[in-house]
């Protein structure tokens, strides 16, 4: 198929059109925050409900089936554009939202959704944002000078429908994805019951008191001294990594080439939590995860406290994932210390108390716990393949090879 002819996007949609006319103040609207948009949120189907009155000051207005695309950093680099299908005609939502509507005499609103998804898209958007800091945005005159090509109306919706299937096909991974998360929490309440309450009435003890040494921070080192590239050194686990899966990968971790010393105080070992130890939200402090690699094979940060358990008593699987529960998070939470960031010492951390079930019982969990980890890992196998299909299908679909 030949290359569609091209037009700018104000000649085949409307960008920012008013509400056109005022509505009376009890209709009901449907909102759209800002949170309900994300980069796997293609499309916004369920919203609150707002009288008009609520909402006829300080909000953006649009209409079901508009295109909603953020404007301001982060939240337009983090892919947030999605079509609004609500329930009510009428919407409005964040002040921070540029809104797409399409002509429908030469252009289909689902195609000119698929088209602003785009990676170069956005990719040129952030580059032609205006202001500083985190003002900066996306500004109007970019959105109407995008050059968008334009097939036939009926190729356009064709196209839509093809993108919109394996839009679909990657939304039911996510799904079952979070699924499986939520399996592992209810698991875990089925075969302990309630940790801070120990309804069970299990052995109760402190994150210290299982320790089989003394917790520590991590290495420090600045920046210029890690490996810049190839295999040299050994990977060292930084705050960011805590928050990926349920155990730490250190496949893409920066590299250091330690002393025998740092390798000695700082070196992993197998079966090690580490934790958060600063964090400018309230949220982030002691998130944990837990190593499972080799020991010495890798090293930690110096922004992470390292709590290594007496194997012979606890399963570091099932620490994991006990002190990840939200009712533990919300325990730990209350030891943090705040001032211009928020931390917790390692007093604090291993004064933090936990239930000891049976180490048979805990092997138990953990046993289902790797089973259910590797059909994780089966799905996002399949979601990573979904996304290198999809973004395959966009970039033959508007280069007209679709």
């Amino acid at each position: 198929m030949s290359a569609a002819p091209y037009a700018k996007l104000s000649e085949v949609a409307f960008l920012n059109p008013p509400l056109g006319g005022r509505l009376p103040d009890d209709d009901l609207v449907s909102f759209v925050p800002m949170a309900s948009l994300s980069a796997e949120t293609a499309k916004i189907e369920t919203t609150q409900d707002r009288h008009y009155s609520e909402v006829s000051k300080g909000f953006t207005p649009f209409l079901s089936g508009d295109v909603l695309v953020a404007k301001i950093t982060p939240c337009f680099e983090n892919g947030k554009i999605a079509q609004a299908l609500l329930p009510r005609r009428n919407g409005f939502g964040s002040t921070e939202f540029h809104v797409v509507r399409a002509r429908l005499d030469v252009s289909d609103a689902r195609y000119l959704h698929h088209y602003l998804r785009l990676d170069a898209v956005r990719v040129e958007g952030q580059r032609r944002m205006t202001g500083s800091g985190g003002q900066r945005r996306v500004p109007a005159n970019f959105l109407s000078g995008l050059r968008v090509p334009l097939p036939p109306l009926e190729e356009q919706r064709r196209i839509a429908t093809i993108l919109d299937q394996a839009e679909t096909l990657r939304t039911q991974r996510r799904q079952a994805l979070a699924h499986l998360d939520t399996l592992t929490q209810s698991l875990f309440l089925d075969m302990f019951g309630d940790p801070v309450t120990n309804d069970r009435g299990w052995l109760r003890s402190t994150l210290g008191g299982v320790a089989a040494a003394k917790p520590n921070n991590g290495v420090f080192r600045k920046n210029p001294e890690y490996v810049q590239a190839g295999l040299d050194g050994l990977p060292v686990v930084w705050v960011e990594e805590l928050f990926r899966g349920d155990l730490i990968d250190t496949q893409s971790s920066r590299r250091l080439v330690p002393t025998a010393k740092e390798l000695e105080n700082y070196g992993l070992r197998f079966g090690d939590l580490l934790f958060c130890r600063s964090s400018l939200k309230l949220d982030g402090i002691a998130y944990n995860n837990v190593y499972l690699g080799e020991s010495n094979e890798a090293l930690f940060e110096c922004h992470l406290i390292r709590v290594s358990p007496d194997l012979d008593r606890v399963s570091p699987i099932y620490m994991n994932h006990l002190l990840r529960l939200p009712m533990m998070r919300a325990a730990i939470k209350t030891r943090a210390k705040t001032s211009t960031m928020t931390t917790i010492d390692q007093q604090g951390l291993c004064a933090v108390s936990i239930v000891v079930p049976p180490l048979a019982l805990q092997q138990t969990f953990a046993t289902r716990i790797q089973a259910i980890e590797a059909l994780k890992a089966t799905h996002r196998t399949a979601l990573a393949q979904l996304d290198a299909l999809f973004a395959s299908l966009q970039q033959r679909a508007f280069a007209g090879a679709l």
